[in-house]
């Protein structure tokens, strides 16, 4: 949630100039006591002592960066019903787990108390934590081939690294190439570990069962099982449509079978058994699957990575033997294969009716390894270079690996190679290793086992980072054996976890319009769908806009909210007239004129309309923006909307939304204008153009007429077709961040336009 440091400022100033109302920031005596050394040195638990835990809001830690480091500090904040929860608060005692110092260090850790009342306090400690022995893998100190750089552009600080080497893996590393935070227990064995960063939390398999770690170091076990034949977990745990995609081996078959299980109870929601499903597709193609689909033990299709899109509900699979296939989430049909047209697969009618053609100088993937979706719904992958081990003809052979991005037209079913990084064919790495991206175009790539089975050649592990302009911002070096030391690195986000996690959803909505009169209001419209009342706050903002650089802005905003049956539910002129002003200013999103206009419902699922207006007639530019403060409850915001004259420079149409808190999510954003006559708007934008642009003020996507997009299929399978084909729409795939849709009149055109996000579920 955004917060305001004038709220801060505020607060002071009414404890030194009205003592008789004062703060529960002022009236609360927070002491550290002491702290205990955690599972592991990069885990420390403080003792506080409160003398009232009940105002507590939130307690939040952050460890600085050592001098000279240029990454965020690691940070987290926990809820005072969370530490309530899990057994932390024990009044007047508060146990608050740090997690993330650096081992063998004098840590600064720097608390920041947050109170009911919107009121705020700050403490600053230090940890003094011991050494870690890395067991020879090298985490301690890596070869810096490139040390980091003093760039900021790179998206990501931190790096969950799927490693099994020592007995201490997965890890944890900042992009300073520091270790930041281990297992406390102990798993062994290069791919039998497998693991993943999810919910802020680190997951990992063990033998037939599946472990919870809390960042705290606290070990839960979440499934077991044996009892329907697992042998052991391999390669991949990956995010699934609801759950997690865990690799099993079982009795019957070897790095075939996905399961899907539950992330909190670990109870199986589906199952993938390729060699069922590729089997049945040969059959009903004529073909004989047993000259393919081999019984175990042989390894005949090498599961090795699972990336769900939710845009067009299917998974895509990396078979390291054959190729990349995409099967549809709720039938497994085969949707398409992408690989290699020299290997065995290509020589079997059935199969080859699904592959993609490939575009020209485009290469297939071979021997790849970690499939990902990237922010505009293209395909990510490594590129091993190698050819089959099992399958013969083995197919195409490179003596170099590059990660690769593909654009999928699955209309005129073509694959076209649309980015890569070869690193001038100077790295063999023939197995495992990584590509994924944060967000868009910043990229960690994983070259896990370098010179790997070239005679006389030392093997090693290298980590490099890449942002946006493909720069090279680190570029490390690991020993390794086999693909124990970094087999599969994702980039993660912990300068700023919350506990509980807030889900990858649009959390809010922000449109900056022209308001006038009649028609050529500020129009917010917002969806909440679900079982549960939504918490919310709603702001109209203009005369704060001037501290922006906006010249024309409304100087005095009223703000109204409508149910689905039109009727008035909610109005505010100035917002410290809202009856619920208090929980404006306890979530920090006090407006910072007093003319300024926010109130603080609970609603109803259902349809609701906000309306912008000036308090008198006199045009202007404002702001409405809308904020989910009960993102864990059972109901979403599912579809948000602002209606806006769109003119010219200032005076276009700028919608704002944030995805938080962790991972991604799946967003469609349209702009509408001619279909709005439809409804009885007149002057409306006769051919709208959308464009997105991230946090860095960079544009990342744009679309003129929907149908233009290589995307368009998804936004017509999700049933968000525009009815106009003037009218624009995009389909992405985003990491938790803010970005912002700008709707403007293609060739200077001006009207009435609508912006749209929706979060797909």
């Amino acid at each position: 949630m955004k917060t305001f440091p004038l709220i801060a400022v505020g607060a002071v100033f009414m404890i030194f100039s009205h003592p008789a109302f004062a703060t529960q920031a002022d009236d609360t005596t927070i002491t550290i006591t002491g702290h205990t050394a955690g599972a592991t040195p990069f885990i420390s638990k403080l003792t506080l002592d409160v003398s009232n835990t009940s105002v507590l809001k939130s307690i939040q830690f952050a460890i600085d960066s050592k001098p000279g480091s240029v990454i965020r500090p690691l940070s987290g904040t926990y809820s005072n019903d969370y530490l309530v929860s899990r057994g932390f608060e024990h009044p007047p005692e508060i146990i608050l787990p740090v997690y993330g110092l650096y081992a063998g260090y004098q840590n600064i850790v720097r608390l920041t108390y947050r109170f009911m009342d919107g009121s705020s306090k700050q403490a600053v400690t230090s940890v003094t934590t011991a050494t870690f022995d890395d067991q020879g893998c090298g985490y301690n100190n890596p070869a810096r081939i490139i040390p980091r750089t003093n760039s900021t552009s790179l998206s990501y600080d931190y790096i969950f690294d799927r490693s099994a080497c020592g007995t201490f893996s997965p890890v944890i590393l900042d992009s300073d190439g520091a270790l930041r935070w281990v297992s406390p227990l102990a798993t062994m064995g290069a791919l039998n570990a497998a693991s993943t960063f999810f919910d802020n939390a680190v997951y990992v398999t063990g033998g037939t069962q599946l472990f919870r770690i809390e960042l705290d170091g606290t070990v839960l076990l979440v499934g077991d099982y044996s009892n329907i034949d697992v042998v052991n977990f391999h390669h991949n745990i990956d995010p699934g449509k609801t759950g997690l995609f865990v690799e099993p081996d079982t009795t019957s078959y070897f790095e075939s079978v996905i399961l899907e299980v539950d992330s909190l109870d670990g109870h199986v929601l589906k199952t993938f058994n390729m060699a069922n499903i590729i089997s049945a597709a040969m059959i009903a193609g004529g073909d004989d699957p047993s000259q393919f689909v081999f019984p175990r033990p042989t390894d005949w299709f090498h599961n090795n990575g699972v990336a769900y899109n939710r845009a067009d509900d299917s998974l895509v699979i990396s078979s390291r033997e054959n190729f990349l296939i995409c099967l549809d989430y709720n039938t497994a049909a085969i949707k398409w294969i992408l690989g290699d047209p020299t290997k065995k697969w290509h020589q079997f009618a059935s199969l080859r009716k699904f592959a993609l053609t490939l575009a020209p100088d485009s290469l297939p993937p071979i021997g790849q390894h970690s499939p990902g979706v990237t922010f505009d719904q293209g395909v990510l992958v490594f590129d091993n270079g190698n050819e089959s081990i099992f399958q013969d003809p083995p197919g195409a052979h490179r003596d170099f690996a590059s990660p690769r991005k593909y654009s999928l037209d699955l209309v005129g079913n073509v694959a076209t190679e649309v980015w890569n990084f070869p690193m001038n064919q100077s790295v063999h790495s023939p197995f495992c290793g990584s590509c994924y991206e944060d967000a868009p175009y910043n990229y960690l790539v994983d070259y896990a086992i370098v010179n790997g089975g070239i005679p006389g050649l030392p093997t090693f592990a290298q980590l490099l980072g890449l942002n946006a302009a493909g720069e090279e911002i680190f570029y490390y070096q690991y020993p390794t054996q086999g693909c124990n030391t970094a087999y599969n690195s994702i980039p993660i986000h912990l300068e700023s976890t919350k506990f509980p996690t807030v889900s990858s959803r649009a959390l809010n909505l922000s449109t900056r319009g022209a308001v006038s009169v009649g028609d050529n209001v500020l129009i917010g419209g917002f969806i909440i769908t679900g079982t549960e009342p939504k918490t919310i706050v709603l702001r109209a903002l203009g005369p704060s806009l001037s501290s922006y650089g906006l010249s024309g802005v409304l100087s005095d905003p009223v703000l109204s909210v409508y149910n689905s049956s039109r009727t008035l539910i909610a109005t505010n002129d100035n917002w410290q007239s809202d009856p619920n002003h208090f929980v404006v200013e306890s979530n920090g999103l006090t407006p910072a004129d007093p003319l300024e206009s926010a109130t603080a419902q609970t609603l109803a699922p259902g349809a609701y309309t906000v309306i912008v207006t000036g308090h008198d007639p006199t045009p202007g530019i404002g702001l409405v923006e809308l904020y989910d403060l009960s993102p864990l409850s059972n109901s979403t915001v599912e579809n948000m909307s602002t209606r806006s004259s769109v003119g010219t420079a200032d005076n276009v149409l700028i919608s704002g939304f944030i995805v938080g808190d962790v991972d991604n999510a799946t967003v469609v954003v349209r702009a509408l204008g001619p279909s709005l006559a439809s409804l009885g708007v007149s002057g409306v934008l006769s051919d709208p153009t959308l464009t997105i642009y991230d946090s860095n003020g960079s544009a990342i996507a744009t679309n003129d007429n929907w149908q233009d997009n290589v995307n368009a299929i998804d936004i017509q399978r999700n049933g968000l077709t525009p009815p106009n084909p003037s009218e624009s729409a995009l389909v992405l795939h985003l990491p938790a961040g803010r970005y912002t849709a700008i709707v403007t009149g293609a060739n200077g055109g001006t009207g009435v336009a609508l912006a749209e996000v929706y979060t797909l579920h």
